[in-house]
């Protein structure tokens, strides 16, 4: 391996410290099976999913970044005070305004703080990485703390098994801060947006475009629709590609890796992905079969479980990967400092 570390003008940025949250509800197959035909063989074969979580009534995806937030700060030994900005990759927001991160900052009691959201699908938290280390290499900012969430049962049609087998609502937080002599921290990234596909997958009601009214509800516009075809296709080629471009443009490949943590939609494009980056499996993350997919949320979940699992250590190269809604691709390389 010869890694091409990108020149830096001021100073890089690491992640510091990480913490999740998932709802203590939990949904199995066998539960879908009373309310929609499908079965538990039909669900696992095809999306290597067996149980997912689902946010209590009353609650948003603020109190899941909140929570995820105070185990991300509590492990890093720093209080709310001391952050600076709060960034929020989420598409099941509580409201449409005020924000997410206002709501998170306002939970938190967390003073002297600004922030915002950001829309990227599943590729949600990558896109708000991004951002937040764009900041800390900027100088502008020292402590960012990174959320990303969703509450994708908010939005599931219970009567459509295509779709209702998938999601599950949970998310995580990262705190970004500068790095220290000799850490490398984010070295690269490559994101995309292609418009053309925002017609595979999509809420329709809701917007300005089709405001809710009786009509919109009685249409089930609320909901997610999607072309399930049409999204694994872009999204097992587009997968491969961005990370496949990402590892060749800093002389990495995919043995090099300590681990691939990839957007937890399906169980066949991320192994997909993996053959195509030459990726020993037991260096793929995958905990699909916990949680479902969370969108934003799969990639900090799964952090956890890299962890968890003893395979992010300190000094390892990681490769994070997403694809999602509009479409998205958001692709990341860093070097894990904790």
């Amino acid at each position: 391996m010869s890694l091409t570390v990108r020149p830096i003008v001021g100073r890089r940025a690491k992640i510091t410290a990480l913490g999740t949250y998932v709802p203590p509800e939990v949904i199995t197959n066998q539960d879908l099976e009373k309310m929609v035909d499908t079965n538990d063989q039909w669900i696992v074969e095809r999306t290597g999913i067996r149980t997912r979580h689902r946010l209590a009534a009353g609650l948003g995806v603020s109190d899941i970044c909140t929570e995820a937030a105070k185990k991300c700060l509590a492990a890093r030994g720093i209080s709310p005070n001391e952050l600076e900005v709060i960034i929020v990759g989420t598409v099941t927001p509580d409201m449409m305004y005020p924000s997410t991160a206002c709501l998170v900052q306002n939970k938190l009691g967390a003073g002297n703080v600004w922030g915002f959201d950001v829309s990227g699908g599943c590729s949600g938290f990558t896109y708000a990485l991004q951002a937040g280390v764009k900041m800390v290499e900027s100088g502008a900012h020292s402590k960012v703390l990174v959320c990303g969430a969703d509450a994708n049962t908010r939005m599931t049609d219970y009567t459509d098994r295509t779709t209702c087998v998938l999601f599950g609502d949970g998310g995580g937080a990262v705190l970004l801060e500068p790095c220290e002599e000799g850490e490398i921290g984010f070295i690269d990234y490559i994101n995309e947006i292609d418009g053309s596909g925002g017609v595979s997958l999509y809420m329709p009601g809701g917007g300005s475009l089709n405001p809710s009214t009786h009509e919109t509800v009685d249409k089930k516009m609320h909901v997610v629709h999607q072309d399930g075809p049409a999204v694994y296709k872009f999204a097992v080629r587009k997968m491969a590609e961005a990370t496949t471009r990402l590892l060749a443009r800093n002389g990495v490949e995919g043995k090099d890796l300590g681990c691939f943590i990839p957007h937890q939609a399906n169980i066949r494009i991320i192994q997909s992905t993996a053959n195509r980056l030459g990726m020993p499996a037991d260096r793929v993350i995958i905990n699909i079969e916990k949680y479902g997919n969370t969108s934003a949320g799969t990639i900090p979940l799964a952090m956890e479980t890299a962890v968890e699992q003893g395979k992010l250590n300190k000094g390892d190269l990681v490769l994070l990967a997403a694809v999602g809604a509009g479409f998205t691709v958001g692709t990341v390389l860093l070097r894990w400092e904790i």
